[in-house]
């Protein structure tokens, strides 16, 4: 069979309910941040979230590696089987150290879900074809970020926070099931890689000085920043400033979710019609106007919740044109090794996210202006990326 020319039919709905364990992980708890907030203290809930970004960082190398020299199917049953446990572990947690070493550790495990269903498509697809099929995943996991908030809101109604954690563990186990009876195994073992560990950390020096990864990577790392600068802040500011309870926060969340649904539709649209590198640029524009937006009116508390909603629904928009297509671009050159080559780009999203979200806790002043801060700083670098990069890349070809 030619993986690259005949992917499966299902393969956006499989890979696009596994990705989601990303989504379903963080927006499902941030209803809960007050409540875990008040049993473990007020900055421990960014410090979660934080923990997560790490563990999902650190996790992504491994993954990547594991998945290029054992194929894709046997580390993604692992990593999920690893989120599954420590979902668990999270339920049960005594304290807020063990909060977050769980939360790490399940973050270890979900990174396979990030990075091998990322190779895939790469094992499946290139070019436009490939950047079509992202953006049908990622249709398929952005309804996680309308059903997660309301899911958690729900749970905490009628049986607390700790709920929502065994909750996640029933979803990674559901992915589980998935993976061993529908998911095909899109890497031969003759495509697989054979070279040292060594060899395999001297691919990752090459990988990432080669000027296409980096511009892309670069792109997609500061996209992800904002993002999870914009997902520590928003319970602060809407249930901290504006008094908002947790249902109407993870009501706000849905609604976005479902806009970025839409968002994701028009992404697919504009990339057939004009080409995944202008796609990025426009994407970069409106989220750097969203976030300067977001900042200017954190200065005018008086314009209210409404205000920062809209400005997050541009934001939205904007960033909805920014992850498939900086991921292909970033793999366009690295069919045989994809797996390591979407572990190093996912590590530097994750890391930048947890510097994001460490840094709007250790900010925070209950007002939208760090995440906002962060937000605006993360376009410009964004835009700098793309207009000092991508040339090199191109007159490299």
């Amino acid at each position: 069979m030619d993986h690259q020319q005949h992917p499966p039919g299902n393969l956006s709905l499989l890979l696009g309910f596994i990705i989601a364990i990303g989504p379903v992980s963080v927006d499902m708890y941030l209803p809960a941040f007050s409540l875990i907030g008040q049993q473990f203290g007020p900055s421990l809930p960014q410090l979660t979230l934080a923990a997560y970004f790490f563990g999902f960082a650190a996790g992504q190398m491994a993954q990547g590696l594991l998945s290029d020299r054992m194929g894709r199917k046997l580390p993604l049953a692992g990593g999920l089987l690893l989120y599954t446990a420590a979902s668990l572990g999270c339920a049960i947690a005594p304290n807020g150290a063990t909060l977050c070493l769980f939360r790490a550790l399940a973050a270890f495990g979900a990174a396979a879900s990030i990075v091998v269903p990322r190779a895939m498509v790469r094992d499946c697809a290139d070019g436009t074809k490939a950047a079509t099929l992202m953006s049908g995943v990622m249709q398929v996991m952005s309804i996680a970020p309308v059903i997660a908030p309301v899911l958690g809101s729900l749970v905490l109604l009628v049986a607390g926070w700790r709920m929502i954690f065994v909750v996640a563990a029933l979803y990674g186990l559901a992915g589980l099931v998935l993976l061993y009876r529908y998911l095909p195994e899109t890497l031969p073992p003759e495509r697989r890689l054979t070279t040292s560990i060594r060899a395999t950390l001297r691919l990752y020096g090459e990988i990432i000085v080669e000027p296409g990864f980096l511009s892309n990577a670069l792109i997609g790392a500061f996209g992800m920043c904002a993002l999870f600068a914009y997902l520590a802040g928003a319970p602060t500011v809407f249930m901290g400033e504006y008094h908002n309870p947790p249902w109407a926060f993870g009501l706000m969340l849905a609604v976005l979710g479902t806009a970025s649904i839409g968002f994701f539709r028009i992404n697919t649209f504009l990339v057939q019609k004009f080409g995944a590198p202008r796609v990025i640029d426009y994407g970069i524009a409106v989220w750097g106007a969203a976030a300067t937006a977001l900042l200017l009116q954190s200065w005018v508390p008086a314009l209210g919740a409404v205000s920062v909603f809209a400005a997050l629904l541009l934001f939205g928009l904007g960033y909805s044109f920014i992850p498939s297509n900086a991921q292909v671009g970033a793999l366009s050159r690295h069919r045989g090794h994809a797996g390591t080559a979407t572990a190093l780009m996912s590590t530097l999203q994750y890391c930048a996210s947890g510097v994001a979200g460490a840094l709007v806790g250790q900010f925070a002043n209950g007002t939208a202006r760090p995440m906002a801060s962060i937000m605006v700083i993360c376009a410009l670098a964004a835009a700098a990326a793309a207009a000092y990069l991508r040339p090199r890349a191109t007159a490299a070809i």
